[in-house]
């Protein structure tokens, strides 16, 4: 499976989100009345103010904090080269992605788990929010589905079936991979970066998770993990 691709043309990467405000009552009036409309089928008994926690799946109501990326890379045995671009400044933080994706060549492959319903679009909502341009591998305007080099693995562990969900820790469970929610998981992060103020914290669980996707690219490629002396991490 996945054979025909060259993993040394591909990037793993994985984002971080939270909710733009500290608690409800730092959000703008307007904006407090638009979540309230935008949240009302998914809240059930929960108000608008209790269910602000999860503001940071929604690109209109969240930023990005992290965005963490994982290359393949040669030598006597293969490895991972892994960097985070991490900031409060979300838009520093995207012109420094996009720079990265700017040297890079348009036929690139970007690859994420659960991708293409969230980290490829979440990134270009918020890049047009702060009003940068889409880098052309993130690009889906004028694009043959053939000319878009996305990978998910999600998608790919569906094998046609839209039925389920399939989370992360629980396929690198069944594949033997080291789990990357150790110390936080995703409903955590919201809590880390506005009560704690751990943004590093963020960083290093962002980073498990692209290792965990290209390990499990290796798995779906019938390949062994990357040894852990393999695996570089850069710094941010």
């Amino acid at each position: 499976m996945l054979e025909q691709y060259d993993l040394h043309n591909l990037m793993v990467l994985d984002i971080e989100t939270v909710p733009q405000y500290s608690s409800f009552d730092q959000v703008p009036e307007h904006f407090q009345k638009l979540w309230d409309a935008k949240t009302q089928y998914q809240r059930k008994e929960e108000t608008a103010e209790e269910f602000y926690g999860r503001a940071g799946i929604w690109a209109e109501f969240g930023k990005i904090i992290c965005i963490s990326v994982g290359i393949f890379i040669n030598g006597k045995k293969t490895g991972l080269r892994v960097k985070s671009f991490a900031s409060h400044d979300e838009k520093e933080l995207l012109e420094k992605f996009s720079a990265l994706l700017a040297s890079q060549p348009p036929s690139l492959i970007l690859c994420a788990h659960n991708g293409k319903e969230f980290d490829f679009p979440y990134i270009c909502r918020r890049l047009l929010i702060n009003g940068l341009k889409i880098p052309s591998q993130l690009e889906l305007s004028g694009k043959k589905p053939w000319e878009i080099y996305h990978l998910d693995t999600m998608e790919l562990w569906k094998f046609g079936d839209y039925k389920s969900y399939t989370s992360l820790s629980l396929l690198t469970a069944i594949f033997n991979i080291p789990t990357p929610k150790d110390d936080i998981d995703g409903s955590m992060v919201g809590h880390v970066y506005w009560v704690d103020n751990e943004l590093e914290r963020i960083c290093i669980y962002c980073q498990k998770d692209v290792v965990a996707t290209a390990q499990l690219l290796r798995r779906y490629r019938g390949e062994a993990l990357i040894a852990d002396d393999c695996i570089t991490i850069v710094g941010v």
